[in-house]
């Protein structure tokens, strides 16, 4: 083989590993296992490939929890209306979403609402879950 070839090769396969990488909604969450969450935001993490929003919840117990909540991509976000001003921390949410498979309190969110009653669509469409909005 030449050295061109092999090089060309390597790019290839390099280039590939990220889409290797990403994750497919049914590997990672339970399509049948929907959850609401009531909790306020502890922070938001606007982070390629997908952007998370960390809220407090109270447990039956009164126990403070801090979940995980995947989200789209911070670019599908923008576009559906979201800013970095319409999350910050301490405001009250309400999250319906997917739980995670492994039981771990992380969840894949579809639909969040404000305390001021706004709702805001979660997800990246094609990802597999049983529930998709345009």
């Amino acid at each position: 083989m030449r050295p061109t070839t092999i090089l060309l090769l390597a790019a290839l396969l390099l280039n590939a590993a990220p889409v290797w990488a990403h994750h497919a909604f049914a590997a990672e969450f339970d399509g049948n296992k929907q959850i609401t969450l009531k909790g306020t935001i502890a922070k938001m993490d606007w982070i390629n490939p997908h952007a998370w929003l960390h809220i407090d919840v109270k447990d039956a117990d009164g126990t403070m929890t801090r979940w995980m909540v995947e989200l789209g991509p911070p670019n599908s976000l923008l576009k559906r209306g979201w800013t970095k001003q319409s999350v910050p921390p301490g405001v009250e949410v309400v999250v319906v979403g997917y739980q995670s498979k492994d039981g771990a309190k992380r969840a894949n969110g579809r639909d969040i609402t404000l305390a001021n009653g706004k709702q805001l669509f979660a997800g990246s469409s094609g990802t597999g879950a049983p529930y998709e909005k345009n």
